[in-house]
């Protein structure tokens, strides 16, 4: 297990500035951190990967879909193409960047809702985007963790059985799911159903607390899922996800308004002691 934990939680974009709480994950004993990419160029995550080499910390990466007129699973060709080069710009950026892992919900704009479900149209099209898209990931040597996201958030994709449906059709080994724990808490009846019916498409693991705070404060077990995670042969990277209040880019969809913890030092450290507790436990 490499246990790693969002930025998200000092921001939407990663900068010079948040260096010095970078270095503080790094003594605190995490192997990496997944980095938010959801604006800048290439250069800049050349950058930032040279940053954490120093540290000796691995990256992961998330990033989004953020605007409708570039979607690519829109009926309209001209939005779909512009999507289509959205998703390229994400794997430039993480090949500059050096990173292991791309998750997060990359197939349809936060927040945005049409009505209805996916349609089979819709599914096709995303299909076809994604197995490109691993098709070059694995030249790469990186693989991408797709993520599924709470009826709130998105309608594309919702639980598990949407999920490993929709990785069976895209059918490339380099392509997964990213499986968190606070939207699985809204949608599965079973979480650990959820995560052996998910099985070997299980790519990354979000561990979230239910209110999206410091990790062992809620309601989730996180020992009895961890526990069912490594009975399926899981032992990739575990990323702990907080947020912190009010992130520009995903506000109107997470509706997080308020401080979720205290402090970094105290989000850092006891979502690190405790994740390490449960996975030694389980």
């Amino acid at each position: 297990m490499k246990l790693g934990i969002n930025l998200l939680c000092l921001g939407g974009h990663i900068e010079d500035e948040h260096l010095p709480q970078i270095e503080r994950i790094a003594e605190i004993g995490y192997d990496h951190v997944e980095i938010p990419v959801m604006r800048g160029d290439p250069d800049h995550y050349a950058w930032l990967g040279g940053k954490l080499d120093a540290l000796g910390l691995s990256r992961a990466q998330t990033s989004i879909v953020p605007d409708p007129d570039a979607n690519p699973l829109s009926s309209d060709a001209a939005v779909r193409q512009r999507g289509l080069d959205h998703l390229s710009w994400i794997q430039d950026c993480a090949e500059a960047l050096g990173s292991e892992t791309i998750g997060g919900p990359f197939h349809a704009p936060m927040g945005h809702f049409t009505g209805q479900g996916p349609t089979e149209d819709e599914i096709a099209w995303g299909v076809e985007a994604h197995r490109a898209m691993a098709e070059r990931a694995a030249k790469g040597g990186y693989i991408l963790a797709l993520e599924h996201l709470n009826r709130f958030e998105t309608y594309f994709l919702n639980t598990m059985d949407q999920a490993r449906a929709y990785a069976d059709r895209v059918g490339h080994p380099a392509f997964g799911i990213m499986y968190d724990t606070f939207h699985a808490n809204i949608e599965e009846r079973d979480q650990h159903d959820a995560i052996r019916h998910l099985g070997d498409k299980l790519h990354v693991l979000h561990v979230s607390e239910n209110d999206r705070g410091v990790v062992g404060r809620g309601q989730i077990d996180f020992t009895g899922i961890l526990k069912t995670v490594r009975d399926t042969g899981f032992d990739g990277h575990v990323v702990v996800e907080a947020f912190g209040a009010g992130v520009p880019e995903l506000a109107a969809a997470t509706r997080v308004w308020r401080p979720l913890f205290p402090d970094f030092e105290t989000l850092f450290r006891e979502s690190h002691d405790t994740i390490r507790r449960a996975w030694e436990a389980a």
